[in-house]
């Protein structure tokens, strides 16, 4: 209730001073709060039309992965672990463990804690690199979305099994913001 009165009284001092075409509010940690909001002209999700794995614990929100990428085995160590190439795409934010990308298909496994993920490669362990062979899939669940876009050109539209188109990313495009 604060952050509305808060909002009406900046929306009534600025619009005095301007006219306003936009009022924007939120992102995806808040929409649900903030689409009760009837000030608002636009309510932005951002990161989480991808569902990243920074959103799996939050207690309002509950996304659906939509977003991923792969990284192939490229050696095996041990019977216990596996290693794909590069794989560190760090998001954005305080330096932590919930900034590392999720290891998601297959099942069962896990960032070393030692190492984490890493820029040249990334080291696997957990129940299924056991059966990890060279040259495996690995596909990963970023924390933040925004730096699949950074990172990777073009994203794959995939429905099912199928693919069904691709689309350019602003580094795609040419862009580069930061």
């Amino acid at each position: 209730m604060e952050l509305l009165d808060r909002r009406t009284e900046v929306i009534t001092t600025v619009g005095k001073l301007a006219d306003i075409q936009l009022i924007n509010g939120g992102g995806t940690g808040s929409l649900h709060i903030v689409s009760q909001d009837h000030q608002l002209t636009e309510l932005s999700a951002g990161s989480g039309l991808y569902g990243p794995g920074l959103f799996d614990h939050y207690r309002d929100f509950t996304p659906t992965p939509a977003a991923y990428f792969v990284s192939p085995v490229v050696r095996k160590p041990s019977p216990r672990h596996g290693v794909v190439y590069s794989g560190g795409y760090i998001a954005s934010g305080p330096p932590s463990w919930s900034r590392q990308p999720l290891p998601w298909i297959p099942k069962g496994l896990k960032l070393l804690g030692a190492e984490g993920a890493g820029e040249v490669q990334t080291p696997l362990r957990g129940p299924a690199a056991a059966a990890l062979q060279i040259g495996d899939q690995v596909w990963f669940r970023h924390a933040k979305a925004g730096e699949l876009c950074e990172r990777f050109d073009r994203l794959y539209l995939v429905q099912g099994e199928r693919l069904v188109g691709e689309v350019p990313t602003y580094r795609g495009e040419g862009q580069n913001f930061g």
